[in-house]
């Protein structure tokens, strides 16, 4: 049933600082303890720094304790970190890893309900309800996006679409037929779906989409504008990683000036990269979560990689929750090009900003007599793509000038003909490094 206001759970989402604050306390002093009883990792971690459990009271102490790495994760493979006993468990997720040990996240029935929650509570604020259709285009199976989304749509009443990511044909065909009104699926996914509604000649009436929730990548307002045009719809930005629960860490509501994080399950922090130094609201800083709810996994002062501020006045929405910023990127992606640090959401940013370009772009990468170069492959859209050279050139040219403005360094631009660039049916790859 819908909730009033667009709210789901008012008693948390609006609550005052001193109440969240008391509830945060309460419930970090608890997740210590069953970590230090029951995690030889985290225990270990404690010790070190002379801590017992009984020391924790406040959540004033977080930035005294330890922080957890995507290596401790690995390290721990594959249930190291569990707190609860195995036939307690009820679902794993995991998530591809480099190294061939993938992340695994353990879930208990109780994480699971909260899980379906959060995510009640983020298509909430999109004012998604039983009445719409929402067609699910994230991955199913280890990758959380797509169970994530489903039990929370189910939760809300909507009606659900599982149709997974890739097979854009069947896409739009699901799309059509069974009159989806809402499409959950990653940022570059949206655009190349709306680009095949173009080019398969479907016609805008039978199409019912209003609305778009959008995320497990970096993508820029830019991006946002270029998928409200390409789709006719109102698109949301939702946050979340598989090592916190998945989708649903937090959400943008209408008013669409940041993220509001579930602070009485995520609690965060925005630290500087390299000091490790908690900084204050307002500065950008990588993103950081204690997962006091969880059960099976909690995870201590986890450190995400993503780069992002928080800002905690009240939302015009009501609600009281911390907000995040849209996130820059990540400390991983993150180029450092002759000593500039460059961002693939900034080229993307400036390319978005252009009729003639489409919203798929890489970043090329190399080392050449010791000095770095960034080669940007910019795809142009059809209409344009049959101009002049002369006309090209002048497009080429304007990108390397807004670039350069923005980045301050010289990069070279190659405009390549549409559809030239792999379509991703997940997250897309934007950079290729040839320095290794």
């Amino acid at each position: 049933m819908r909730r009033n206001n667009m709210i789901w759970n008012p008693e948390r989402e609006c609550a005052e600082k001193e109440q969240m604050h008391a509830l945060q306390s309460r419930q970090l002093s608890a997740m210590i303890q069953r970590m230090y009883d029951h995690v030889p990792f985290y225990r270990n971690q404690l010790k070190e720094r002379g801590i017992e459990p009984g020391d924790i009271q406040s959540v004033d102490q977080l930035k005294s304790l330890p922080f957890t790495t995507k290596a401790d994760l690995r390290e721990n493979y594959p249930f190291g970190l569990f707190t609860v006993h195995q036939n307690d468990v009820v679902r794993i997720h995991a998530s591809s890893g480099t190294t061939g040990k993938p992340t695994v996240v353990g879930y208990t029935q109780q994480d699971i309900d909260i899980w379906a929650e959060v995510v009640a509570r983020s298509l909430t604020m999109a004012d998604i309800h039983c009445g719409d259709t929402i067609q699910i285009a994230y991955g199913y199976g280890p990758f959380t996006g797509g169970l994530g989304l489903h039990y929370g749509a189910e939760k809300v009443g909507a009606t659900v679409i599982p149709i997974s990511s890739g097979n854009t044909r069947k896409q739009l065909q699901f799309m059509t037929d069974f009159n989806a009104t809402i499409l959950a699926c990653t940022p570059s996914y949206a655009a190349h779906l709306g680009e095949s509604i173009l080019k398969e000649g479907i016609s805008p009436k039978d199409i019912k989409l209003r609305a778009g929730v959008f995320g497990a990548e970096p993508w820029s307002n830019e991006m946002r504008r270029e998928i409200e045009k390409l789709l006719h719809i109102k698109a949301y930005d939702i946050y979340g990683l598989s090592e916190v629960i998945g989708p649903g860490v937090s959400m943008e509501c209408e008013c669409q000036c940041g993220n509001h994080v579930f602070e009485d399950h995520f609690i965060p922090e925005i630290i500087h990269p390299e000091t490790l130094e908690v900084l204050p609201d307002g500065e950008m800083g990588e993103l950081v979560f204690t997962t006091v709810s969880k059960e099976a996994m909690p995870l201590l002062r986890y450190r995400t990689r993503d780069l992002t501020r928080l800002h905690r006045e009240k939302c015009d929405c009501g609600r009281t929750l911390v907000r995040m910023e849209k996130c820059l990127g990540r400390t991983d992606d993150m180029l450092i090009i002759r000593g500039v640090n460059v961002f693939p959401s900034q080229v993307e940013s400036v390319l978005m900003e252009m009729s003639e370009t489409s919203p798929h772009y890489q970043l090329i990468v190399r080392r050449e007599n010791n000095l770095d170069t960034l080669e940007v492959l910019v795809e142009i859209d059809e209409k344009n793509w049959s101009d002049s050279i002369r006309e090209l050139e002048q497009i080429r040219r304007r990108i390397d000038h807004n670039i350069k403005s923005l980045l301050g360094i010289s990069t070279i631009i190659r405009l390549v003909e549409p559809n030239s660039i792999e379509r991703s049916e997940g997250k897309a790859k934007r950079i290729i490094d040839h320095r290794q």
